[in-house]
């Protein structure tokens, strides 16, 4: 049932009403969405609701454009493919030991002496000993005999970890990964020891300390293979799959150890294959062949493409291709003859490659980091063979099985010019490759580590005993700016450094874990891309004398070193145009502000403690060498903005701003495109949310951020673009002041993105800090979605992240609210560590949700909650121009549902009215809602805003229908509260709001509550859409007449009627006809002339409509008018009103309607006796015809009375259109022409008289015809003009006599007529003339 709108108010306010009473079982939340029952965060969409674009976000949003464009130039870094190409190179910068020593790539760190116990034991062996490493877990391992003994190599005074419970004396041993779901998960690696007789597998449970300190402990597994025979001397294992493979000394066989975790029938937990030789072989004679004396030194597992090399003792690189989990095969076989072949087609002499050179040691090369290299070989020379496999004619791609391999790349080793300590010996464009150096010959051990490490141990002749390190790598600078200028084919450029061993390398491994900085080949050798996030590569060297740690240099840790031991600012002029030669000026300028911010190492060889770069000399070297030698912008000649606004677009900004972009984009690489949150499906049902991100992580990219921030703002008056206006004083023209402006934009953006990542990362923190697990079911759906999809980026530079996060910080605090905890100490706490996140706005609306929990809390007193819900009110309006719809809709929701309607009301007008100040969305509506404009997004949240009035009111008469508005003639609580809500409605200023609310009262079918409102906004709402909606313009003369502004309805019916809508030719009528009423009844304020005025435009139009539709009548009955014209006639006729002319030319005078144009003629005022009378003839001689034709009953001359009387009333007995002169005289000779005979010889002046025509004007008629002798009333038929003027004189002196009036009108008349029926008395009958003479005499004796 729809309410009206209540005629007047009821007494009391709002403010002041009860509160309602509340069910004490229920605790309302404080925020919840209109849809949900439970639970205390804001519901709906986020990123949409609020309209209000953030201006101060788009600074932050163009320097997240330029951190993407970095990130995307950082991952484009060329893949190993496209500088390791088909050919060979010699391209080394070997740093000299003596003036060089800051450039050198690689230090020496520490040196891990092997404990004494070890030594001791070592010394005692009788068969056999062997030293290696598991570095990964900082562990060293010794076999003495039978006994295997592991150390914390790390550890001064480590625990012995020994294994000697079997007799047998250990051959060979290894650390590999075991396959998935055999072992317990504490067992994460299995230690492969291989004997004389059997091979043993243990398993070892290596774990983290607190401190970082690796535990190891050993497990017995009880698996064993017998293997007498075989004398196992490799061991290697698949990381992906836990496949297990090994080969003995004396041969080629590669042989499979199987493992499972239970004894089956057929198959015992430990087993072996021979993959390499079928069954026979094992029983064949060797007398029928020559035995080989071929063994495996060395197995390689390249897991990303399921492949297998080995080499042999014959320098024999063999391929295996694992193509399901249980096979390998060999599918490869590439001999030392033929890879000298294809190096023959590369270097056709070289003294190292030939066929007295040995292949000594192999490296595989995954997909991951190259697509058609596999391997590298080194060989006994120390040259470095790029091998790719191919299957047919291209390279593979997968993980299918190759065909064939072919020499790819030789690099040959760095000159021997100065011996270890060579200097810097980049080839210029055009110098031939250095393919004699025998700087790496005799080398025994060689291993690649990605992205291109290359560790070549050299055991020179006259230091037996003792080898000689060389290391190498990738100039991962020098490679990148080379590909970014695209001038020349990129070359392999490596630097290097020889570390002296002064001992016996026995093994080799990688400390730290393995290098990738992508997981494709494209941008995976970036090492500058990741020099921040990961730690430098540390690689481990055991000798006979401890455990090297050798160190990969960054470039930070470099330039640091560089500019210490320049020489002072000469010095770093030299070293910085060193490096920008190098390495480009933006790669330069970021390293020196990594440096400036502390981001070098202050390492020093032989101290195992690593200290962050604190030396301030080198910190003031660095800020200078950022702020001097960073460039100047340049205007940018194709741009086409002119606008000093968008400055930042129209110029090339500085190096400056290149090395800022590149070190936040390097600082904020792992978190950018991560997501900041990660869910978890539990098998027990629910989720589990955690952070992808760890929390030292978070907080180290922080602190890095925060010591940027801190040096950009203690050097902003140095720092051109940063000075701000300042700066541009010394712009020498408006070109430069243009650049400056633009620079200031580009860096000032950078600026505040650096803040809200800062920010954004406290908030992460902080949000992890809470019970995130409960804040997650607390959220609806929508919220959901979108935080799956919200990665750091998204938080930390779009309004879209934003929005979500403040939905977490309002989640955030309604938990703590339903715990307890105060507003104010959770609201602190977030805006000192994330004060974007949190306003004061913010802490406002917080506030107000506290008062509102409060007020919703059971057990409280009316007087309380009414205050509480005051207080909350108050609040929500301070803050009203910054609350988001989610707010809103909630805070509304939860008044409602207290019944503090009125208060609802309000506060959501407020809101509308708050955001859009400047009322732009009325003037986007005025100007009829052009496309494309952002004006709409305004619109679009007031209508919001609007929406929930509307709910509110359903509310409030919902409730109210439910009880009588009066009890013992008092108004109840809820009638109060309706009225009062009303009022506030009613009461808005807001016509746009106003409007709204029309046309959702019309939407709803509550004309009569539209109708009952007392506003302007009505009057002004309905005309404004009336001009476009018959129903609108129904109301409006409604609206007026239930005003009793009867003049003002009048004018609207009448346009209505004129109207061009599709209103039936009836209801025109109708609405004429109502016009006309309403123009005759007085209205206020209206003067009698406008009526009159306006009541003769009603009547003439009323007058013309009654013709139309007569004719449409008329013409709808006409037989004459064809089926298919009929449709056309009626949509002409049955709508708009016509115009006279048309309507007489079209289709009266067309169909012969003789009677209709009569009315026409005198709708028209057409006084042409000439066409009246042709009219009437026509109209007489129609009917006269049609009686004839028809027959029947009616005589003629009856049909021709009806006429008349019928035209008399139609005609109104006008003067013109029914003039006597013209009708009487057509009359009386057609009575003489055509119905001479008929019984009544007086039926024309009996119908004269009828239609009340005048004695004396009928008596004058006939007369003049009398005298003039008209045609055919000459001669005899006189006399029928004599009988009728009797016979009207006759009536006339009766009608006289039965009214007592005065005879004839006047004596003079009855003596006119006297002397007239004198005159007549000749021709009449006698007993006419005895008439005649009776009626003079009684003329007489009036007169006495």
């Amino acid at each position: 049932m729809a309410f009206q709108t209540p005629t007047r108010p009821l007494p009391g306010a709002f403010f002041n009403t009860p509160a309602a009473g509340r069910n004490t079982s229920m605790r309302q939340p404080v925020f919840s969405s209109l849809g949900r029952t439970s639970g205390m965060v804001t519901g709906g969409q986020t990123a949409q609701s609020s309209p209000r674009p953030s201006q101060a976000s788009q600074p932050i949003q163009r320097a997240a454009r330029t951190i993407n464009e970095y990130l995307q130039r950082e991952a484009s870094f060329p893949e190993l493919d496209s500088y390791v190409r088909q050919g060979m190179s010699s391209d080394y910068e070997i740093p000299n030991t003596a003036t060089e020593t800051a450039w050198t790539p690689f230090q020496r760190m520490r040196v891990h002496e092997i404990p004494d116990r070890i030594l001791e034991q070592y010394n005692r062996a009788e068969v056999s000993t062997a030293m290696g490493l598991f570095a990964e877990l900082n562990h060293a391992w010794v076999t003495i005999d039978n006994a295997l003994y592991l150390w914390d190599y790390t550890n001064p005074n480590p625990e012995l970890i020994g294994y000697e419970e079997q007799t047998h004396n250990i051959t060979a041993v290894n650390l590999v990964k075991p396959r998935k779901g055999v072992f317990v998960k504490d067992v994460n690696h299995l230690l492969v020891v291989a004997t004389t007789q059997e091979i043993i597998l243990l398993g070892l449970a290596a774990t983290t300390q607190g401190s970082g300190v690796q535990t190891v402990a050993l497990y017995a597994t009880h698996m064993s293979l017998a293997i007498r025979g075989i004398n196992v001397q490799v061991i290697e294992g698949s990381a992906d799959t836990g496949r297990i493979f090994f080969s003995g000394g004396t041969n080629t066989e590669i042989y499979e150890l199987t493992y499972q975790q239970e004894e089956k029938w057929f198959a015992s937990r430990c087993g072996k294959i021979n993959h390499t030789s079928p069954g026979y072989t094992a029983v064949v004679p060797t007398v029928w062949g020559k035995r080989s004396q071929e063994s495996i030194l060395q197995m390689v597992v390249d897991d990303s493409r399921r492949l297998l090399y080995t080499l042999s003792s014959e320098s024999s690189i063999r391929t295996f291709h694992m193509d399901t989990p249980t096979t390998l095969a060999q599918v490869i076989e590439k001999k030392k003859q033929e890879i000298l072949r294809d190096m023959s087609h590369m270097a056709s002499s070289s003294p190292v490659l030939t066929p007295q050179m040995q292949i000594v040691s192999i490296s595989s090369i995954s997909a991951n980091e190259a697509v058609k290299l596999h391997l590298m070989a080194t060989t006994s020379t120390g040259c470095r063979l790029y091998l790719s496999a191919t299957r047919g004619y291209g390279y593979i791609s997968g993980q299918g099985a190759p065909q064939s391999m072919q020499v790819q790349h030789i690099k040959f080793p760095p000159s021997t010019n100065g011996g270890p300590s060579g200097g810097s010996q980049y080839a210029s464009t055009g110098t031939p490759t250095d393919n004699s150096s025998t700087a790496l010959v005799l080398t025994r051990k060689a291993i690649r580590l990605p992205p291109g490490i290359f560790l070549c141990f050299v055991s020179k002749q006259a230091e037996v005993g003792r080898d000689h390190l060389f290391l190498s790598g990738p100039d991962t600078g020098r490679i990148a700016a080379e590909a970014r200028a695209i001038t020349a084919e990129p070359k392999y450029y490596e630097t290097g450094n020889w570390v002296p061993l002064n001992s016996h390398a026995e093994a080799i491994d990688l400390v730290t874990p393995r290098f990738a900085a992508s997981k494709q080949p494209l941008g995976f050798g970036n090492e500058l891309a990741v020099q921040f996030d990961d730690p430098p590569m540390e690689i481990a060297v055991l000798t006979n004398s401890g455990v090297h740690v050798l160190r990969r240099r960054r470039l930070v840790d470099i330039f640091a070193a560089a500019i210490r031991t320049g020489g002072g600012d000469e010095g770093l002029e030299n070293e910085v145009k060193k490096f920008i030669r190098q390495y480009g000026r933006g790669e330069t300028t970021a390293t020196a502000l990594a440096v400036a911010c502390g981001q070098g190492n202050d390492a020093v060889a032989g101290d195992s403690r690593v200290a962050r770069l604190s030396d301030p000399e080198t910190l003031k070297l660095a800020r200078k060498a950022f702020i001097e030698y960073g460039g100047r912008p340049l205007l940018n000649s194709d741009s086409v903005s002119e606008s000093l606004g968008y400055a930042a677009d129209n110029i090339i900004p500085s190096s400056r701003h290149e090395g800022l972009a590149m070190y936040m984009a390097r600082l904020v690489r792992a978190l950018w495109k991560t997501p900041v949150i990660r869910e978890t499906q539990l098998k027990t049902g629910g989720a589990q949310i955690d952070s992808p991100v760890k929390s030292d992580k978070l907080t180290s990219i922080q602190e890095e951020l925060s010591k940027l921030a801190a040096f950009l703002n203690d050097n902003k008056s140095f720092i051109e673009g940063l000075s701000g206006p300042e700066g541009l004083q010394n712009a020498a023209n408006q070109q430069q002041a243009r650049e400056l402006q633009g620079e200031h934009q580009a860096l000032h953006s950078l600026q505040k993105l650096n803040a809200s990542i800062i920010e954004g990362i406290s908030f992460v923190q902080m949000l992890f800090e809470e019970r995130v697990n409960e804040i997650w079911k607390a959220l609806d759906d929508n919220v959901k979605r979108g935080l799956r999809n919200l990665t750091f980026e998204l938080l930390f530079a779009t309004d879209q992240g934003r929005d979500l996060a403040k939905v977490l910080v309002k989640a955030i605090v309604n938990r703590n609210i339903a715990n307890g905890s105060n507003v104010d100490t959770v609201a602190d706490a977030l805006r000192r560590r994330c004060g974007s996140f949190c306003s004061a706005d913010d802490v406002i609306i917080f506030k107000a949700q506290e008062q509102l929990q409060k007020a919703s809390e059971p057990g409280s007193s009316p007087e309380m909650v009414r205050n509480l819900l005051n207080e909350s009110l108050r609040l929500f309006q301070q803050v009203a121009g910054s609350l988001s719809f989610e707010n809103l809709q909630s805070a509304v929701a939860q008044f409602s549902t207290l019944q503090f309607y009125a208060g609802a009301i309000s506060l959501a007008l407020l809101a509308a009215h708050e955001s859009d100040r400047g009322n732009t969305a009325q003037s986007w509506v005025n100007e009829s809602q052009p496309a494309d404009d952002p004006r709409k997004a305004l619109l679009d949240f007031r209508l919001e805003c609007y929406n929930l009035v509307h709910q509110i009111l359903v509310d409030v008469d919902n409730a109210a229908g439910s009880q009588p508005d009066f009890v013992d003639g008092r108004a109840t609580l809820i009638a109060t509260k309706r009225i009062e809500a009303h009022t506030v409605v009613n009461d808005s200023e807001d016509e746009l709001f106003q409007f709204n609310l029309y046309d959702w009262y019309l939407s709803q079918h509550w004309e009569d509550r539209l109708l009952a409102v007392d506003s302007p906004f009505v009057v002004h709402f309905l005309t404004q859409s009336a001009t476009s909606s018959i129903e609108r313009s129904d109301l409006l003369w409604k609206f007026y007449v239930h005003r009793d502004n009867f003049y003002e309805a009048g004018v609207v019916q009448l346009d209505l009627a004129k109207s061009e809508f599709l209103i039936p030719l009836a209801k025109r009528i109708e609405y004429l006809s109502r016009a006309k009423a309403n123009a005759s009844t007085q209205s206020p304020g209206i003067g009698r002339q406008a009526r009159q005025v306006l009541l003769y435009e009603i009547s003439e139009l009323l007058d013309v409509a009654n013709v139309q539709l007569e004719l449409l009548e008329r013409l709808g009955q006409d037989d004459r008018v064809p089926d298919a014209r009929r449709p056309q006639i009626a949509q002409a006729l049955d709508n708009q009103i016509l115009n006279l002319t048309e309507l007489f030319n079209e289709y009266a005078d067309q169909a012969n309607y003789f009677d209709i144009c009569l009315e026409i003629y005198e709708c028209a005022d057409h006084r042409n006796e000439a066409d009246i009378s042709a009219t009437w003839q026509q109209l007489l001689d129609h009917t006269h015809g049609k009686r004839n034709n028809e027959g029947g009953v009616q005589a003629a001359y009856e049909a021709v009375v009806n006429m008349i009387q019928e035209m008399a009333n139609r005609l109104n007995h006008s003067e013109s259109t029914f003039s006597p002169n013209i009708i009487i005289p057509m009359i009386e000779k057609y009575a003489v022409e055509f119905q001479a005979n008929v019984a009544n010889v007086y039926w024309v002046p009996d119908l004269f008289l009828e239609v009340n025509i005048p004695h004396e004007t009928l008596i004058q008629i006939l007369q003049s015809m009398w005298y003039n002798n008209v045609a055919p009333f000459a001669g005899r038929n006189r006399v029928v003009l004599a009988n009728h003027i009797v016979h009207v004189c006759e009536h006339w002196y009766e009608t006289c006599i039965s009214t007592n009036t005065r005879l004839f009108g006047s004596d003079d008349n009855a003596q006119d007529i006297s002397e007239l029926l004198g005159v007549l008395s000749n021709n009449l009958s006698s007993d006419v003339q005895g008439k005649v003479d009776q009626l003079r005499r009684n003329i007489q004796r009036s007169f006495r």
